[in-house]
């Protein structure tokens, strides 16, 4: 009977666990018993979500901090995932991450596989070019001229739908690739949201610089998975509160400090109220 006892036990810790793993916003023990939260940015947009010699850094960096922290997790039960463009919604619905803040722009056809709160900021589509560049002061000089965007943004889709017969588009994994091919000639132009160009810029050292002329408006939120309306409310919550008490400012003082870049006061910052129905 003890046996027996044991083996019903350990089924019911185990499927107890198996519960824990899929909820929609994962407390699940790491090996060493620590509650964690797991976030995805990106690692390479400087100023915006940044892997520097081990550490994270940038605005989606702090914004993600700070809703977790409402959330009830410390920094160092936040574990960072890489999220490539292409790769977020997959993600989100195999349960890889519990949420994804990576200058993830809230569209119709996103919000068909996935779940947003926010928006936190709003940004603009913009185009990056070398220094010498005099030609290309915005989409409509891009007849004829090569282009660089990221697979899975909306910068690519846009581009597609509005300039395809303009431009030649290469598409790439991530801006660090988009900004090597600038450098070397490769392509003419690099677009994207301006506040990720301008981090650009400033890592570039004056070697590149934005146009600042953007021609969409981009709302960025923070993506969960599909249908949890009371987490979208919770982050929103905390998302109001960090804009009210001017942490939000701060983070995004902080991290463009030095590029020259404004955002655009129209629009920011935005009412964090997506998700909720």
């Amino acid at each position: 009977m003890k046996i027996l006892q044991n083996r019903i036990f350990r089924a019911i810790l185990a499927m107890l666990c198996t519960i824990c793993c899929v909820m929609p916003l994962t407390a699940c023990d790491r090996s060493d018993g620590k509650k964690v939260i797991r976030i995805g940015i990106k690692f390479d947009q400087p100023g915006i979500g940044f892997k520097k010699s081990g550490t994270y850094v940038g605005f989606d960096v702090d914004v993600a901090k700070y809703v977790a922290k409402k959330l009830g997790y410390s920094e160092d039960q936040i574990v960072w995932k890489e999220s490539p463009s292409k790769q977020r919604e997959t993600m989100l619905q195999n349960g890889d991450v519990d949420m994804i803040v990576a200058s993830y722009s809230i569209t119709d056809a996103r919000k068909k596989m996935v779940t947003f709160a926010g928006p936190y900021f709003i940004a603009g589509q913009d185009l990056l070019v070398r220094k010498d560049e005099h030609k290309v002061s915005g989409p409509n000089d891009l007849d004829g001229k090569r282009l660089c965007s990221v697979s899975g943004s909306t910068s690519a889709i846009a581009i597609k739908e509005r300039y395809s017969s303009k431009v030649q588009l290469m598409q790439q994994p991530g801006y660090a690739e988009c900004a090597t091919a600038l450098f070397s000639g490769i392509v003419d132009a690099v677009t994207t949201d301006d506040i990720i160009l301008a981090g650009l810029a400033t890592a570039s050292r004056g070697r590149l610089k934005l146009v600042n002329k953007p021609f969409t408006a981009e709302y960025y939120g923070i993506g969960i998975k599909k249908g949890n309306t009371g987490l979208a409310k919770k982050i929103n919550t905390a998302l109001k509160d960090m804009i009210r008490n001017g942490s939000w400012k701060r983070a995004l003082d902080d991290n463009l400090r030095g590029t020259g870049f404004k955002p655009n006061a129209k629009y920011n910052p935005p009412i964090p109220q997506e998700g909720e129905k």
